[in-house]
């Protein structure tokens, strides 16, 4: 028993010193920094790797430098041209400065949040419905742009922004089908036209190069009459010299004179 009395002086030295060694030693990891106070006061960065820190009179904060991602609640939009939408979105970001994201906002993945659904729905007001259809890459790099400029003086750096859905009532779905049904249309004719002004091209420019030998037009009738024959049609079809016509014709006039 004396043994034991005359250790236990050293035992609760031990002890105490194993609390406070637990207390001094913290590891980061790779990804990881601390942010570390003395009595209250920023004094510096560390890690990755064995940090030791004073007890009772640092404290450190742990600050994860991973991109994070966050997601966007859907938020109503009125867009340029007065076309009420529903848009969520989907933000990568990450911690580049460890001591920023920690003195100088409370909680930057609440601030960056309310800040990305604020963002969301004035920039995509300024915008009509079709260009957030038709538009979205340059409407993502606009958002991110904003709010990269935005939370640089929290210490975040906001890498992409993606807009997911864009939701529309059923009357804008059946107005806009309508009016892809029209756009169709208005293709479809001014395609007809096209043709039919090529097609008028190209028979002209037929016509003139029958023009210049006669035998050709004979030529045309033979292969017509070739074509009809290899159908088995019940039409038989004379060709009429364009020449006696010509001659029909200049009599015809001098024996009305």
């Amino acid at each position: 028993m004396d043994i034991v009395g005359s250790l236990a002086p050293f035992i609760a030295a031990l002890v105490v010193l194993l609390i406070v060694i637990a207390y001094a030693i913290r590891i980061l990891r790779e990804y990881e920094r601390g942010v570390v106070f003395t009595l209250g006061r920023f004094t510096g960065v560390k890690g990755p790797g064995l940090i030791l820190l004073v007890p009772m009179v640092q404290q450190m904060v742990r600050v994860d430098l991973r991109t994070r991602v966050l997601d966007v609640p859907s938020q109503d939009v009125i867009s340029h041209d007065n076309v009420s939408v529903r848009v969520s979105a989907v933000i990568y970001f990450r911690v580049i400065d460890a001591e920023k994201s920690t003195i100088q906002v409370e909680d930057f993945m609440a601030a960056t949040s309310q800040l990305a659904q604020t963002t969301l729905r004035s920039v995509l007001g300024k915008h009509d419905l079709d260009e957030m259809l038709a538009e979205r890459d340059r409407l993502n790099e606009d958002i991110q742009k904003i709010l990269d400029v935005q939370t640089d003086a929290w210490g975040i750096k906001v890498a992409t922004v993606e807009i997911k859905h864009v939701d529309i009532n059923e009357s804008m779905i059946r107005a806009i089908a309508r009016q892809a049904e029209a756009e169709r249309e208005r293709r479809a004719k001014v395609i007809n036209a096209e043709g039919e002004q090529q097609a008028a091209a190209k028979l002209l420019e037929a016509a003139e190069i029958l023009a210049r030998q006669p035998q050709a037009m004979q030529l045309r009738y033979l292969s017509t009459l070739n074509v009809i024959a290899a159908e088995k049609s019940s039409t038989i079809v004379f060709p009429f010299p364009m020449d006696l016509a010509n001659i029909l014709a200049t009599k015809a006039g001098g024996s009305s004179q």
